[in-house]
């Protein structure tokens, strides 16, 4: 593959983001591998922050607790009516994100 036929990370990231129920993601959450994203943050700027390793975006975000790993209280909401969540995989890290769908 060339150069100009590689798609750009925004929209490769794009294509990988679905809903997903919170069932199927109950083992991640155990294993600690869920990072949830606050619904006013694009979950896909987020994922490419992390891609791009820029630590000081992501510790301003976490210290505004847009961005950190899913709380018991959120597990517990999600798995009483089995929220449907936006993801995206960024290894070795799923992102979470609760909104609407539209």
């Amino acid at each position: 593959m060339t150069d100009q036929q590689k798609v750009p990370l925004a929209q490769k990231l794009n294509l990988e983001t679905a809903q997903i129920s919170w069932k199927e993601l109950e083992p991640y959450f155990a294993g600690g591998k869920l990072i949830c994203v606050s619904s006013d943050l694009d979950m896909l700027i987020v994922a490419e922050q992390i891609v791009a390793d820029n630590a000081p975006v992501m510790k301003g975000w976490m210290a505004e607790e847009k961005v950190g790993q899913v709380s018991d209280e959120q597990a517990m909401r999600w798995s009483a009516d089995n929220t449907l969540l936006w993801a995206v995989v960024i290894k070795p890290w799923i992102l979470v994100q609760e909104r609407s769908t539209y």
